[in-house]
This record gives C-alpha cells, structure tokens and sequence, in this order.
C-alpha cells in the first residue's frame, strides 16, 4: 500500500510511505524539509511495524512548532490501521 501525506505544520511538503500487507513499512520518501534528519528518519523507520511507529513518533515537537516531521509521519501512518 502506498500512502501520500501533505504534512502540516512542517517544512516538508509531501511525504510517501510504502506499508506492506502486515503493516510494516517498506519505504519512506520526505519531500522537503531538513534532508539529513528526514532520511535518518526514514532510514531508521524502515522494517518497522506502523503501530510501533506511531507510538513513537506522535507528539514529537521541533523547536517551537507543536508538531515535527517525524510526527507527521505518525499522520500519515495512522490511515493504515
């Protein structure tokens, strides 16, 4: 399955996630945003499974903004459960 999120909020404009059939992600693409954290992200999320994630990631807050990518990223993982 494949999800493409508009995040809010965030410097990143798009981000697209790749969720297999047992809900472990696959593949992580950030659109924008700070290149280096988003592909750590990216790196560090793949072959995780998507509850674990948004656990993990939700609520995460950059600086003085009340969201983050990573919790964008939460966003978008939650139309798959």
């Amino acid at each position: 399955m494949t999800i493409e999120y508009t995040p809010r909020g965030v410097c990143s404009k798009k981000i697209t996630v790749e969720v297999d059939d047992n809900k472990v992600v696959t593949a992580i693409k950030f659109t924008g945003g700070c290149s280096g954290n988003t592909q750590g992200v990216a790196a560090l999320a793949v072959g995780k499974p998507v509850d674990e994630l948004i656990e993990k990631l939700s609520g995460i807050k950059c600086g003085f903004k009340n969201t983050s990518c990573p919790a964008q990223l939460a966003e978008a993982l939650k139309r798959v459960q």
